[in-house]
């Protein structure tokens, strides 16, 4: 006789409280719904959306939650932050295709200028970032 039980499925793990930080103590935006989509209110304005990948307990997402802070100061007033909730992270992959997780999505109107998967070293973010913000990086993804 033979098992036709599924196997059992994958824990899911919750997100660093690091995350929580950025909306708590930032005053980044969160996006819990997936129809929030403020980057269509202002089609001057850049976003970049936090994609902690939620109930997959990557390592890097606390790396990239303490970094982003950095790089909006670094590049204010070019950037708008915002934190993707479960919903929202699953529209904007819906979107953007499938990407590694943890990731930066940066959004201008209509338009998904490109994303920033993982953890990168910061002269690569700030040379990345440039280029997707001034539209000179092929195909939108670094």
């Amino acid at each position: 006789m033979t098992d036709l039980a599924p196997p059992p499925a994958k824990p899911r793990l919750p997100l660093p409280p690091l995350v929580d930080l950025l909306t708590d103590v930032h005053g980044y935006l969160r996006l819990d719904h997936a129809d929030d989509r403020p980057w269509l209110d202002d089609p001057a304005k850049s976003w970049v959306v936090f994609l902690p990948g939620h109930g997959k307990g990557n390592a890097e997402t606390a790396d990239v939650a303490v970094i982003l802070p950095e790089l909006v100061r670094a590049l204010h007033p070019r950037l708008s932050p915002a934190v993707a909730g479960e919903a929202a992270e699953r529209a904007i992959l819906a979107l953007a295709g499938m990407m590694s997780l943890p990731s930066l999505v940066f959004l201008r109107g209509d338009r998904l200028l490109g994303s920033i998967p993982r953890v990168r070293d910061w002269g690569d973010y700030l040379q990345r970032i440039g280029e997707i913000l001034e539209g000179s990086l092929e195909g939108g993804a670094a």
